[in-house]
């Protein structure tokens, strides 16, 4: 039996709460040629896009994310630019029905270019009448901000929190996908400080463990992610934490050598082994070839 051809044009259909049904665009998704299609209820003023996420994170190569209409994917044109390159990063491309977007032709990708300038445009506007309005205000002898936070009312200060709360979380879910599957791969076997190393390491980025946790936890509570990830790591004496930590470094990225494997424990400070002045290539090997004794190691570095 032949297996099944990957769908190549992959729906996305929203709709407001205020909102009954998105028949009409099911439909006009289903004329396109799209016979998957993530459905999505939310505020087109919503930062929390958790579908919408799902589809850019298991998108592959090669696929095209199409929608009815632009106002049915973003909340705004910046919006829009990072869901797109998000897509780009990923080899896939993006089409609107209703608006001359087709980022896999070159008449598209001039549309969308012409949307990044506009965008530009727009964020030194806004910025120019912040100032603006702000100096004014100013003028009349009037402090910037919300009166609510100065004068510490309840109300106030739990709808701002809210609102950190979505942003927070809006931001989660739009970065996942660079960050969440070293968590996967690590968690829970491995202590959370090892996987903000590995992040780190991996991406480039600056995670403390308690901002890792912290997210990993939101996302849990979200139903976004596995809770199997917050469940405790069992606890290991010294050198099995270090066997499991250089079988990381080597399952993340299979063709370094010792001798690298061995400069990023250097540079982690990691306790050198006993009876040696520095981490060595013979030492990574050493533990490499205990881990793959255990079926730890997917393939060892050389």
């Amino acid at each position: 039996m032949k297996p099944q051809p990957r769908p190549r044009l992959i729906g996305y259909a929203r709709v407001s709460t205020d909102e009954q049904l998105n028949d009409a665009q099911l439909i006009e998704l289903r004329a396109a040629g799209c016979h998957t299609i993530f459905e999505e209820q939310g505020s087109g003023a919503s930062r929390a896009r958790p579908v919408l996420a799902k589809l850019v994170r298991e998108i592959k190569a090669g696929q095209v994310l199409v929608v009815a209409r632009l106002d049915r994917l973003a909340r705004s044109v910046s919006h829009l630019l990072h869901v797109i390159e998000q897509l780009e990063e990923k080899g896939a491309h993006f089409r609107s029905l209703h608006d001359p977007i087709d980022t896999s032709t070159p008449q598209g990708m001039f549309s969308l270019q012409v949307l990044g300038a506009v965008a530009q445009l727009e964020r030194a506007l806004i910025s120019e009448r912040t100032k603006a309005g702000i100096n004014a205000a100013r003028a009349r002898g009037k402090l910037p901000g919300n009166p609510g936070l100065r004068e510490r009312r309840r109300e106030a200060i739990a709808k701002t929190s809210q609102a950190r709360r979505r942003g927070h979380l809006a931001e989660l879910t739009a970065t996942m996908s660079s960050w969440l599957p070293v968590v996967q791969r690590m968690r829970p076997d491995h202590p959370w400080e090892d996987v903000a190393r590995s992040l780190n390491r991996e991406s480039g980025q600056k995670w403390s463990v308690d901002r890792l946790r912290h997210s990993v936890k939101r996302l849990v509570s979200e139903g976004l992610a596995d809770p199997g990830l917050i469940r405790p790591s069992p606890r290991r004496a010294p050198q099995d934490r270090l066997l499991s930590l250089v079988t990381g470094i080597a399952n993340a990225n299979p063709d370094l050598t010792f001798r690298e494997i061995a400069s990023q424990l250097e540079a982690m400070h990691e306790r050198i082994p006993r009876g040696s002045s520095t981490w060595a290539a013979s030492s990574v090997k050493h533990l490499l070839d205990r881990a793959r004794k255990f079926g730890l190691v997917a393939q060892a570095g050389s």
